[in-house]
């Protein structure tokens, strides 16, 4: 008898029964980018991809083959910026939730003579 479960059918079946699950992991994905750890996105990316809209359904709305796409989330991958940005687009559209940017409590942003807030 086995104890463990299939990390893949874990993480979709998760996915599908939490929104707020789904959107914890796009959370993680862009954080991950955003400190320098692009695998460890990608890879969130890519489970996020199969476990919500597939990868044919997004190839046909980012105009690519599900090959390229599989690519640039390999572990090995490296999507351009437009590309990547048209996953995300995708993502949050398919799971409907809208992405929010706040000031880190480390330490307070860097001001000189010349930088305004608007």
């Amino acid at each position: 008898m086995a104890l463990t479960r299939d990390y893949k059918a874990t993480i979709h079946e998760r996915v599908a029964k939490d929104p707020y699950f789904a959107a914890s992991l796009m959370n993680e994905a862009v954080t991950a980018f955003l400190e320098g750890e692009p695998e460890t996105a990608r890879n969130i990316l890519r489970d996020l991809v199969n476990s919500t809209i597939g990868f044919e359904v997004l190839a046909e709305q980012l105009d690519k083959s599900s090959k390229s796409i599989h690519r640039m989330l390999s572990p090995q991958g490296n999507p351009t910026m437009d590309n990547l940005t048209q996953i995300l687009v995708a993502l949050r559209k398919e799971l409907d939730f809208d992405v929010e940017v706040k000031l880190s409590s480390h330490k307070p942003p860097k001001r000189t003579a010349n930088h305004r807030l608007a």
